[in-house]
């Protein structure tokens, strides 16, 4: 199998932060992702490269294991080895182990599951399966037990963690504004309550640590509130900034004038300028939606005008109307 070079594959150097990983990946998924490049094999291809780099590459302990052996295996390569299995040998052999057998000390199950790992499908290349496992961010061995090579005895290798949980939850965007909580009840009989801050809009993930999956004798996995915010029958979001439709009636957008506004929280006025036309938008700041990271930011209000033509009006309305329009027939 070919020894893969993440660090190449994603194109940064071998002390890049997770920051320059991050942005490195982002970059090149967008690049060669196969809805950009339908049909393209070679960038199918390329694409799959990348995210198994960015698998290793964005995880602490992933990346300490391929620093640790990815480099060994490249120099093994280079001088000719011919599988995984003799690569293993020989990296024993480098541990201080006697050729022929595994007499010098116990294996640990951190050692046993660098060596084997799981053999899953994961996806992921022949590299990556075998040195990690095809279990991807979270290598283990499954939970088999193995045998101590010196005394015969088993031993259990590190419990698995549980599975991470996706729950979707609408909230209405009053809810979204003041922040709001869910409570939940699992099949186990788990009951969660979970907090759902200020700012939180379509798409939000709020994660909640712990509360996932169960797992015997481990570690539970993460549970994921993925949030949907319902539509509003007056105000439309756009980020942190609302819409808002204002009537104004036709004298006030003549004249001008002062017209109450309700905001998500509060009701405010709106001074009208004279001659206003349907249509105008006017940006009230500070009274839109709290910023998800800076709740005590917001957005910005913005109010459009809509001007409304009196119904039904008097013979003598009508009269003050007909004079008016010609009068001004007149001026121009």
């Amino acid at each position: 199998m070919d020894y893969k070079d993440y660090y190449q594959i994603l194109g940064v150097s071998k002390t890049a932060d997770e920051k320059e990983i991050k942005k490195a990946y982002r970059k090149l998924a967008r690049q060669y992702h196969p809805d950009v490049n339908p049909g393209d094999a070679a960038a199918e291809a390329k694409f799959k490269d990348i995210n198994e780099a960015y698998e290793v590459l964005s995880d602490p302990e992933n990346r300490k294991m391929y620093d640790k052996f990815g480099s060994q295996w490249k120099q093994y390569q280079r001088a000719g080895g011919s599988s995984d299995s003799d690569f293993w040998q020989q990296w024993q052999s480098q541990q201080g182990r006697q050729p022929g057998g595994f007499t010098s000390r116990t294996v640990s199950p951190e050692e046993f599951e660098q060596m084997f790992g799981g053999r899953g499908g994961s996806g992921f290349s022949s590299f990556f399966e075998s040195l990690f496992g095809g279990q991807g961010r979270r290598a283990s061995s499954g939970g088999f037990d193995f045998t101590d090579f010196t005394s015969g005895q088993q031993r259990q290798t590190r419990p698995q963690r549980g599975r991470d949980i996706e729950q979707p939850v609408q909230i209405t965007l009053e809810e979204a504004f003041h922040g709001t909580t869910r409570q939940m009840q699992w099949e186990d009989g788990r009951t969660i309550t979970a907090k759902i801050p200020r700012g939180a809009k379509t798409g939000t993930r709020v994660r909640l640590k712990g509360k996932g999956g169960s797992a015997p004798g481990g570690q539970a996995g993460d549970l994921y509130l993925k949030v949907e915010v319902l539509p509003h029958a007056k105000f439309e979001r756009e980020g942190d900034d609302l819409r808002v439709t204002v009537p104004v009636d036709l004298f006030t957008a003549v004249l001008g004038g002062k017209v109450p506004v309700s905001t998500i929280d509060k009701t405010v006025n709106l001074t009208i300028p004279p001659g206003t036309s349907s249509g105008k938008t006017f940006r009230l700041r500070g009274l839109g939606m709290p910023n998800l990271k800076n709740p005590d930011k917001r957005g910005d209000l913005l109010a459009t005008v809509e001007v409304t033509v009196p119904q039904n009006l008097s013979d003598k309305e009508k009269e003050l109307f007909k004079q008016l329009q010609e009068m001004r027939s007149q001026t121009q």
